[in-house]
């Protein structure tokens, strides 16, 4: 195979494991593309799938991941510590190999278009997708949350959706589908319950408040297991390694 993509879906649910489970059969029988990994977490009530192979395989698997999501996830009844905008968060693409991050801009656009005409559900353009500048960081479009934005969206024309809407999905909220680099995600643990300091730390690390480049964080509680952890992003690690975004913690 000499193009590849990744796509990382991430769904708001990591309690139901039938659920996720039915999530992930959606997304296993298209040919060309592979689920390569799972990861749900029931603090955050969130997954993460992985998937890869051919571009056009890997779009269709992401597509009917998002339609049994929005089919069994309610986001009026939805609890979790991670900020969050629908039922399917966030589906990005990533370039792997024969494919540019400009093929993958496109074909964000093309299954976000495709998203709305099936399910009805509005999408932002984040990162290397983004029609706007301001949305290229996907904080900025989750800010408030889908609960902030289920009120703006229709009402204010900077919180409308790039495609759908104005008005969100009434229990799947919206999506944000992007192109980007590869992601990692990592995650310090503090011996303490107290969000408060995790935050603080958060603030002091990320490129956002002037610390590393490339690195996004949040203090996050974890009340299942009594601690509160370092959240972080990087999502340039060839700027900020692992071994920077751990010292910088432990500095403070």
């Amino acid at each position: 195979m000499r193009h590849l993509i990744e796509c990382v879906p991430n769904f708001s649910e990591g309690r139901d494991l039938a659920r996720i489970d039915a999530l992930v059969a959606a997304m296993s029988d298209v040919p060309q593309a592979w689920v390569l990994d799972r990861h749900g977490d029931t603090d955050h009530n969130r997954t993460v799938i992985t998937l890869a192979g051919a571009p056009q395989a890997v779009a269709e698997a992401a597509m009917r991941g998002v339609g049994a999501a929005t089919r069994s996830i309610d986001m009026t009844q939805h609890q979790g510590v991670h900020p969050r905008i629908g039922a399917t968060d966030v589906l990005p693409f990533v370039p792997i190999e024969g494919v540019t991050m400009e093929d993958c801009a496109t074909l964000a656009h093309q299954v976000g278009h495709e998203i709305w005409q099936r399910y009805q559900v509005p999408v932002y353009f984040y990162d290397a997708a983004a029609l706007r500048p301001e949305r290229a960081a996907l904080e900025n479009i989750r800010k408030g949350q889908l609960e902030n934005l289920r009120r703006q969206a229709p009402l204010d024309p900077a919180r409308a959706p790039d495609v759908g809407g104005p008005a969100l999905h009434a229990t799947a909220g919206a999506i944000a589908v992007g192109a980007r680099k590869f992601l990692i995600a990592y995650n310090i643990n503090l011996d303490t319950p107290d969000a408060g300091i995790a935050a603080e730390i958060a603030r002091a690390i990320r490129s956002s408040n002037g610390g590393l480049p490339a690195l996004k964080a949040l203090g996050i509680a974890l009340p299942s297991r009594g601690i509160s952890k370092i959240s972080m992003n990087l999502t340039d690690f060839e700027q900020t390694s692992l071994q920077q975004a751990y010292e910088a913690v432990r500095n403070q």
